[in-house]
């Protein structure tokens, strides 16, 4: 007799005896034998709904979803139960939100009273917003806020740059009409690097026009754009050899969609000044999505992940540059700035 049929013969005579502590037993010295048994987890998770215990119910049916996926693939007699599982679980967690949601407007918070943090927590016990956390590709600093968008009022430059929108906006537009164009695309493949897996590869639609590239002022852009220059010069853009500072004209041409991604560095922040924004154009940072306006420099952190889309008829236009995190202080600059420098002198060996 064999392993299996010990398990289910001790099961199904349980059953018809109607002792379910005796169903227990077995279901568990077969979980405990083979921890992949997911025949005898979902049969687990069945008593406990007889049981009406949805709670363990619910820890037997992801342990079967989890096994199973980690499987890879299951014998068709167990997929019934599976999916009766995923709609368990579906079902269990709209069933807590709500039970949730609704003791906490009988005491007077809901999504209008809470604090916009507890607000947001709420959405994430319910199920209703994924978490999302910084995830740079490159370097990760801790202990920094895990904040995706930041405000403009809390840096003193920014209404100094914003008031140069106008002259700023100008020079892009000449930049375009008057002289070669210096767009060309903004993902392009490194001669001596494997291409980067990007649908935007070499082409135009994202397009990029370089005023700060490698950490010196792109070929002529002093004379082009001084009003874009001086304008930068307010920020406190990393100064880092052959890296930064960097800043260029971003073009998204209508129809374009940057796809989800993650940036680098979590010890930078991304800024935009919105110069030419057709209806249609948002950019979207961890669980919140913004517009640009024109004018309004949107300051957000590009270790998060994050997409951006052109949906109007006619291009959008940004100047993108990037900043310093201000919840780094001057020492761990200095000391940030040599890790990069060293980073660099070891690929250029």
């Amino acid at each position: 007799m064999t392993q299996q049929t010990t398990w289910l013969d001790q099961l199904r005579d349980a059953q018809r005896r109607g002792d379910t502590a005796a169903e227990a037993e077995a279901l568990s010295a077969a979980i405990r034998i083979d921890r992949g048994n997911i025949a005898a987890i979902l049969a687990m998770a069945e008593l406990q709904r007889r049981l009406q215990d949805d709670r363990a119910a619910a820890t037997f049916y992801r342990l079967a979803l989890g096994t199973a996926a980690n499987v890879g693939s299951v014998p068709m007699s167990l997929h019934a139960g599976l999916e009766r599982a995923d709609q368990f679980l579906i079902a269990s967690e709209r069933a807590f939100a709500d039970h949730l949601l609704g003791q906490l407007r009988n005491v007077g918070i809901d999504a209008a009273t809470a604090t916009p943090r507890v607000a947001e927590a709420l959405r994430m016990l319910a199920g209703e917003q994924q978490v999302y956390l910084q995830q740079p590709s490159m370097f990760y600093f801790p202990g920094l806020a895990q904040r995706p968008f930041f405000h403009r009022a809390d840096f003193d430059w920014v209404p100094a740059l914003e008031a140069a929108t106008g002259a700023i906006r100008d020079e892009l537009l000449a930049l375009i009409d008057n002289s070669s164009d210096r767009f060309g695309p903004y993902v392009t493949a490194s001669p001596d690097r494997p291409p980067p897996n990007n649908p935007l590869l070499d082409k135009p639609d994202w397009g990029a026009a370089w005023l700060w590239k490698d950490g010196v002022v792109a070929d002529g852009m002093e004379i082009l754009c001084p009003a874009a220059l001086a304008g930068l010069a307010l920020a406190p853009q990393p100064v880092i050899p052959g890296r930064a500072p960097l800043a260029l004209f971003s073009r998204l041409t209508p129809g374009t969609h940057i796809q989800p991604h993650y940036g680098m560095l979590n010890t930078r922040l991304i800024c935009h000044l919105p110069l030419i924004v057709p209806e249609g154009c948002a950019l979207r940072v961890g669980p919140e999505t913004r517009s640009w306006r024109e004018g309004e420099l949107m300051i957000f952190d590009d270790s998060f992940e994050h997409e951006a889309w052109n949906r109007g008829t006619s291009d959008r236009t940004i100047l993108l540059f990037e900043i310093w995190r201000p919840d780094i202080d001057a020492d761990e600059r200095e000391q940030l700035t040599r890790i990069f420098s060293a980073i660099d002198s070891y690929a250029e060996q």
